[in-house]
């Protein structure tokens, strides 16, 4: 018996199929998810390799709090990503996935920036990110209760 090739992956899925199906809300959440995942992988290797010999341990300790909530809103992104195309409040999703990345951007970046300068200044913007955080949790719970 021979055993059957499978189709490439060009046979299988038509070109723009995947745009097609897919809002572009949910296509930008799935990308910026990747790309936090990607960028935590890399800062994660340079916190490992090279800071880790260079950093205090508060500053270590700091810089892996950031990496941390990085990866866990990064995966968030991902699955405001997935779930858009199903639920029908996508005003909330959205919302809640501009949050998120905001508060990775806030939240994380001044923990790093704080980490590698040791300017105190930015520790008082942390807390805003993490408002960003809980507003996008909170935003996809009601999403998901309206939907």
């Amino acid at each position: 018996m021979q055993a059957s090739i499978p189709p490439s992956a060009s046979e299988r899925v038509p070109a723009g199929a995947l745009r097609d199906r897919l809002p572009l809300t949910s296509r930008i959440f799935l990308a910026l998810g990747s790309l936090g995942m990607a960028a935590a992988v890399v800062l994660g290797a340079l916190g490992t390799h090279v800071l880790g010999a260079r950093l205090a341990a508060p500053a270590l300790a700091i810089y892996e709090i950031a990496l941390h909530y990085q990866v866990i809103h990064s995966l968030g992104l991902l699955a405001v990503g997935l779930v858009t195309p199903r639920l029908s409040s996508r005003g909330y999703i959205r919302w809640a996935g501009w949050l998120m990345t905001a508060g990775i951007v806030v939240f994380c970046g001044s923990l790093y920036g704080l980490s590698l300068t040791g300017w105190p200044v930015l520790g008082t913007v942390t807390p805003l990110g993490g408002t960003a955080f809980i507003l996008a949790w909170l935003l996809l719970a009601l999403a998901v209760v309206k939907s």
